[in-house]
């Protein structure tokens, strides 16, 4: 058997017709396969890939790691130099109050971890999400999954959840004295896109405040420069209670974290003890690796590859907007119906999956490397490293056009 019947075989699968790539290196904004054809990715393994694939720094970083330990205890126990570091690094780029960090495995156990936060220290039970919303696949992130299809095959879920309608001020009187926290998406991503407005982002602060009620923001996607600042919720001039990363946290391995004001993450040190813990969590090496590429993020004259404006070295966050721009005025086309962006995050609207499918189909045998989103069939996904460059997203935007004319 080759290594496709093996995967189809051996391998559990999430859908009836995965992508099945062989995919045998990867290397900044592209992607080889067996045959040695070459894919620019628009996917950028759904937002992780911020710095490119293998970016140099991580990868010595990485290297670094393996002279010295792997996994030595279940987190929490040991003091481990990488998850200190990393930890001072994020909370030197946060508000004061954002200054206690719990790395996990994954985003989705960063919202769990978040989940049990929340009502430990608001000793309260209701739980409100938003309508379209994602945070994650398992049984306390699907319970606020905002979407019953998704939902409804594994009920019983967590009971006490509410689901409101996302960007609307009258959902905003749903949130009581009895609301332990709302977890929202700074903007919606499996949505194709969504951007809340700032006065709506504001009044949910306001409103989360004065019933006592803890905002934790998914930054999951949004976080590390996608939007064009380094979070998210900068942009609409807020503060979460408690955060959520995960996805390009890693710089291409597995990592999450929860990061809160340390006197509400001390609630989870007794009654009971060990009242978030994870084995894996914040492994050394992951870590290694996502400082490395939140530095060169931050960086710019260490950054592969470089980007300029005026001979003065950009961050890749810097270069952000501009190559939003540029893929703006490329994807113009009869059969778009609509572009939704937020930074290097774009959803391309058509009439129908089938379209979309059929377009994304075409682009891939093209060697543009795309997708759809989880609650927006219709739209075409694109979320490539931010190190793309110019040419690539020019070359990717010309398929995509062509492509709509077949």
């Amino acid at each position: 058997m080759n290594q496709r019947e093996l995967f189809l075989k051996l391998i559990a699968q999430t859908s009836p017709s995965p992508l099945a790539l062989e995919i045998v290196k990867a290397e900044g904004a592209l992607l080889y396969d067996t045959s040695g054809k070459e894919y620019i990715d628009l996917i950028g393994g759904i937002s992780v890939a911020n710095v490119g694939h293998r970016h140099p720094n991580v990868i010595a970083a990485i290297q670094k790691q393996l002279d010295a330990y792997l996994h030595i205890m279940v987190y929490g126990e040991f003091v481990e130099a990488p998850q200190v570091q990393y930890a001072k690094l994020l909370t030197d780029h946060l508000p004061v109050s954002l200054n206690s960090v719990y790395l996990t495995n994954s985003g989705t156990e960063a919202t769990e971890g978040a989940m049990k936060l929340a009502k430990r220290v608001t000793n309260r039970t209701q739980i409100i999400g938003f309508k379209n919303s994602y945070h994650g696949s398992t049984q306390g992130a699907l319970s606020v999954m905002g979407d019953e299809y998704w939902r409804n095959a594994f009920r019983p879920l967590l009971p006490d959840i509410l689901h409101l309608e996302y960007n609307s001020f009258e959902s905003l009187n749903e949130i009581t004295e009895q609301t332990a926290c709302v977890i929202a998406e700074t903007v919606q991503a499996e949505a194709g896109i969504i951007v809340p407005s700032m006065e709506w982002m504001q009044a949910l602060r306001k409103k989360c405040t004065e019933t006592g009620t803890l905002l934790i923001l998914d930054e999951i996607q949004t976080g590390f420069g996608r939007t064009g600042k380094l979070w998210g919720f900068e942009h609409f001039a807020i503060i979460p209670d408690i955060l959520l990363l995960g996805k390009a946290l890693g710089g291409g391995m597995p990592l999450g974290a929860f990061i809160a004001d340390k006197k509400l993450m001390d609630t989870l040190t007794g009654d009971p003890v060990l009242g978030h813990i994870t084995t894996f969590g914040g492994h050394p090496v992951c870590c290694a690796a996502g400082m490395a590429a939140m530095k060169s993020l931050l960086g710019g004259r260490n950054s592969v590859p470089s980007e300029e404006r005026n001979g003065v070295p950009l961050s890749m966050i810097d270069a952000v907007a501009e190559k939003e721009k540029l893929f703006l005025s490329l994807l113009v086309h009869s059969k778009i119906k609509a572009v939704r962006s937020f930074g290097l995050w774009i959803a391309v609207e058509f009439d129908s999956f089938e379209t979309n499918k059929k377009i994304i189909d075409s682009c891939i045998q093209q060697g543009i490397l795309t997708d759809w989103f989880l609650f927006a069939a219709d739209c075409l996904r694109i979320s490539p490293p931010l190190i793309i460059s110019e040419e690539q997203i020019r070359k990717a935007c010309d398929v995509i056009i062509r492509t709509c004319d077949v």
